[in-house]
């Protein structure tokens, strides 16, 4: 295992446009060229963790404040987009370190966290205490409450001290492409 190259944190509004540049293809290599438009803009407009090899960026993971219902409260959720390292920085502990930054973030700012993962990332988010929300999941659309089936069993959330009924609905407020 190498040495972990230092975290630091910054908001978007500080990050220049090179830096905007720069995660935008980390997420694309990281993605497989499997991330959007949509999903970049996601990660806008909150905190980031970047994790760089010398002037490289290697890793990179933002939380941004959104709205949660569940039994009937509006939380506000420090809620966790972007999570990739470089594939040749893959298994060195840069993405655990990028997520202890977000982590931080949440616990001092947010309800609770929530994130939607991809099958892959399951064991990494359990591993870190990420909860599987069992209960069903939905959106809050221009439409009304509408159920979002396809995303259960791959959400996440960081509950701290926040009661969640595990056998509720869970939803998430509207925004264009992948709502969770």
């Amino acid at each position: 295992m190498t040495e972990l190259a230092d975290v630091r944190t910054a908001h978007t509004s500080v990050l220049s446009a090179a830096e905007l540049r720069a995660i935008r293809a980390l997420l694309d290599e990281a993605f497989d060229g499997d991330f959007t438009d949509e999903d970049f803009e996601h990660g806008l407009g909150g905190m980031h963790a970047l994790v760089g090899d010398g002037s490289t960026l290697i890793g990179h993971g933002c939380v941004v404040m959104r709205r949660l219902w569940h039994a009937g409260r509006s939380l506000r959720t420090g809620y966790v987009e972007g999570v990739a390292v470089h594939s040749d920085h893959r298994g060195r502990g840069h993405g655990h370190a990028v997520m202890a930054a977000l982590e931080t973030i949440i616990e001092g700012a947010y309800e609770i966290g929530a994130l939607s993962s991809s099958e892959a990332a399951f064991d990494f988010y359990a591993s870190r205490g990420w909860q599987l929300w069992t209960g069903t999941a939905s959106v809050i659309s221009p439409h009304g409450i509408r159920g979002t089936p396809g995303d259960e069993g791959s959400i996440y959330l960081l509950p701290g001290d926040t009661y969640l009924q595990p056998d509720g609905d869970l939803a998430c407020d509207w925004r264009d492409g992948d709502v969770w």
